[in-house]
């Protein structure tokens, strides 16, 4: 999708706000050229404050990132021009309980015990920032069933360490592919990052530029 628009792309300063290896090798995979400076965003937004719109709190999560790596790289006016900053958060809700990446593996098995037998949403707020002027956020959500999962299971599954860095306690991508029943939605989001939206929105943006 972005093909056409590679000319543009290479012009560009692309830097993604994330250390997230998921978020890193999707970008990739599309051929997207880009640095990494990590934001020290805190990610303390109240909960609260969101409880009845949880992809928004994902969005203002995302754009706080992107604002606090632009900040951080102190662009001159003629850089800022040039510079695209890609922002994102995923989290997992069951039932408007929301379920971050776990603090401990006590968390990990609470998480996964909830999740078994059940279809919890996975919802990844992207943040992409064109200096300090032009912005577009946007929400993906994809549901997620996972099989009816025992207990031996979920432990072994966190003896492997992979639950211990991710929303929901699980990867998709990985070992956790085997506790997913199906999906309904975005594959990619799951993973940590929703490519064909987040190419529609890159699009448009570029598109809006040229003009």
């Amino acid at each position: 999708m972005l093909q056409p628009l590679k000319h543009i792309l290479q012009q560009k300063r692309i830097i993604l706000a994330s250390s997230s290896p998921q978020r890193k090798q999707l970008l990739e995979s599309i051929g997207l050229k880009f640095e990494i400076t990590v934001s020290d965003f805190a990610e303390d937004l109240d909960l609260l404050l969101y409880k009845d719109n949880l992809s928004q709190y994902v969005i203002d999560t995302a754009e706080h990132k992107c604002r606090h790596v632009f900040n951080k790289i102190k662009l001159n006016e003629n850089e800022k021009n040039n510079a695209i900053i890609i922002g994102a958060d995923t989290m997992c809700s069951l039932n408007n309980v929301v379920y971050g990446k776990p603090s401990d593996t006590d968390d990990a098995f609470r998480m996964l015990n909830a999740f078994s037998n059940n279809t919890h949403q996975v919802c990844t707020g992207v943040c992409i920032l064109q200096g300090d002027m032009t912005i577009k956020t946007f929400s993906e959500t994809t549901d997620v069933t996972f099989g009816s999962i025992d207990d031996e299971t979920i432990r072994a599954y966190i003896e492997t360490g992979e639950p211990m860095n991710k929303a929901g306690s699980y990867g998709i991508q990985s070992l956790g592919a085997t506790l997913v029943k199906k999906i309904d939605g975005d594959y990619f989001n799951v993973v940590g990052f929703p490519l064909y939206q987040f190419c529609v929105q890159l699009k448009a943006l570029l598109n809006a530029e040229s003009k």
